[in-house]
């Protein structure tokens, strides 16, 4: 993989990631939010939590009803309760005291970046 085309790498990333989370129609910093940990946990994982925040109904499948309802959310709280999910989610994993430090810091970090993203500071 370390051979690949860069274009190839961001077809990936756009198609079987960043249009499956419907990115381009996530507020700024949700759409971070979401899509690293599509990236890292797969597509569906981070699309229920999401669906869960909101309180929709949590198929996996960002459709019109999630992305209409994160609009009307504040992306602050969110991003802040997507990230708690997150961190929930790792911590219940029987592999986290191997990689849970690396996954909290990357979940930290994203929300961060996230949130960095919502304040109009990147």
């Amino acid at each position: 993989m370390k051979d690949m085309p860069l274009e190839d790498v961001f077809s990936i990333y756009k198609d079987d990631y960043w249009d499956r989370i419907r990115g381009d129609e996530l507020p700024s910093g949700v759409d971070l939010c979401i899509f690293d940990w599509a990236v890292n946990s797969g597509v569906s994982q981070a699309s229920k939590a999401l669906q869960r925040v909101l309180d929709v109904l949590d198929d996996g499948i960002i459709g019109s009803r999630t992305v209409a309802a994160v609009c009307e959310r504040d992306s602050t709280q969110v991003v802040e309760a997507v990230s708690q999910k997150r961190e929930d989610f790792y911590r219940s994993l029987r592999t986290f005291d191997t990689f849970g430090r690396g996954w909290l810091r990357r979940n930290d970090e994203t929300r961060d970046e996230a949130l960095r993203l919502i304040e109009g500071e990147v």
